[in-house]
């Protein structure tokens, strides 16, 4: 069996497993991943092996680049593939879905690695299991906080005109309050201020989704859209 989880660093530096410790070999998954950044020309695949949340305190393996085309954030699928054999050998292919672009790594995780080091990474898990909870919450929250800032100030530029000057102000008010929120270290508040933005910000979304259905309609016949 595995001794320890396999898996890559994703965004933030959080470590997302594949292959679970104690899963029996040969064994193989795969997990879809995406870019965070516009316009990324690569990804890079850094395999780890251990049990805690974040990457800097797991075993690095491996590290390889896929390249990928230029597109918006989001858009690319990236498909990791974890392959470990009866002798303990793993294979890690990235391919990019789009493109068909592959690359791949052969590392051998057992070695190096003694009984205690395993058994002491594992009693590492336990001993540090909610700092490390809470660190990749908060890592998450702020992720998940900066995108939806992202998206939102997007969305303003685009339909702004669209809504009333009292929509914008309060969609304003409540991008600052999460901006704030992100640079704190309170995974719960900037759920809540994430939650509230979402909601002052609903008077936009509707308004450029009309606007879209509006220009998708113009110049055809009730016969094509019926």
């Amino acid at each position: 069996m595995t001794p320890l989880s396999l898996g890559i660093e994703t965004m933030g530096g959080v470590m997302s497993s594949v292959i679970r410790r104690n899963t029996t070999i040969p064994a193989g998954a795969k997990e879809m991943f995406t870019t965070y950044v516009d316009g990324q020309t690569g990804v890079d695949i850094h395999i780890l092996q251990g049990e805690r949340e974040l990457a800097k305190d797991n075993r690095s393996l491996a590290r390889f680049r896929l390249k990928v085309p230029p597109l918006p954030a989001g858009v690319p699928r990236i498909e990791v593939t974890f392959l470990i054999d009866a002798n303990g050998i793993l294979n890690v292919l990235a391919k990019d879905m789009r493109t068909g672009q592959s690359q791949s790594i052969e590392v051998k995780p057992s070695y190096g690695l003694s009984d205690s080091e395993v058994e002491k990474m594992i009693e590492d898990s336990f001993k540090f299991a909610s700092d490390d909870i809470s660190a990749r919450k908060l890592i998450e929250a702020r992720l998940d906080a900066g995108a939806l800032i992202t998206t939102t100030e997007k969305s303003l530029l685009e339909g702004g005109h669209l809504i009333a000057s009292d929509n914008i102000a309060a969609t304003r008010a409540a991008l600052a309050a999460l901006s704030t929120a992100k640079d704190g270290a309170d995974a719960r508040a900037i759920r809540a201020r994430m939650a509230d933005l979402e909601q002052a910000a609903k008077p936009l979304t509707v308004a450029l989704l009309n606007d879209s259905l509006t220009k998708g309609l113009q110049g055809k016949k009730v016969s094509e859209v019926t």
